[in-house]
């Protein structure tokens, strides 16, 4: 993300980016501290990496199981057609599907790859008539997780 206003990263930038990744919610005392600067000039790196786009958000990650969404499932989407008009109006609706917490267009065998949360079978159920009422679907094939691995945890850092 680079462009004529964009400083490249240093060292102190990346490790700002990489302590913030894993602790949004560190002081910027503290996160001066772990980079060696006074608290004002890490203030300035701060926000001109939140102006440049480096950072994009802040947030908090939630318990899935704690509220209710401990069950997850990733669904293959084919449309009948493929075309912008079908790809546009897609994407405007799967949005509106609170279950489908991830969305990606897929070059491959199949047009996108939902990742969808729910409760329990019947909240299966529920969500995949959502997707499948949605307009142009051909096809869905669901795959359950039985175990979370590794969960996303941002960009990776050398």
């Amino acid at each position: 993300m680079t462009n004529n206003k964009t400083k490249p990263l240093d060292r102190i930038d990346r490790v700002i980016l990489s302590t913030l990744q894993a602790d949004g919610r560190i002081s910027n005392v503290e996160l001066a501290k772990k980079v060696n600067l006074s608290a004002s000039p890490c203030l300035d790196r701060v926000k001109r990496l939140e102006t440049e786009g480096y950072i994009e958000r802040y947030g908090a990650f939630l318990s899935a199981s704690k509220l209710n969404y401990s069950m997850t499932a990733f669904v293959q989407v084919t449309l009948n057609r493929s075309t912008s008009d079908t790809f546009k109006i897609f994407k405007k609706e799967v949005v509106t599907i609170k279950e489908v917490v991830e969305c990606h267009l897929i070059a491959g065998g199949y047009d996108y790859l939902l990742k969808i949360r729910f409760a329990d079978m019947e909240g299966y159920r529920q969500v995949l008539e959502k997707i499948t009422d949605l307009p142009a679907i051909a096809q869905t094939s669901t795959y359950m997780v039985t175990e979370h691995i590794k969960h996303d945890r941002g960009v990776p850092f050398d």
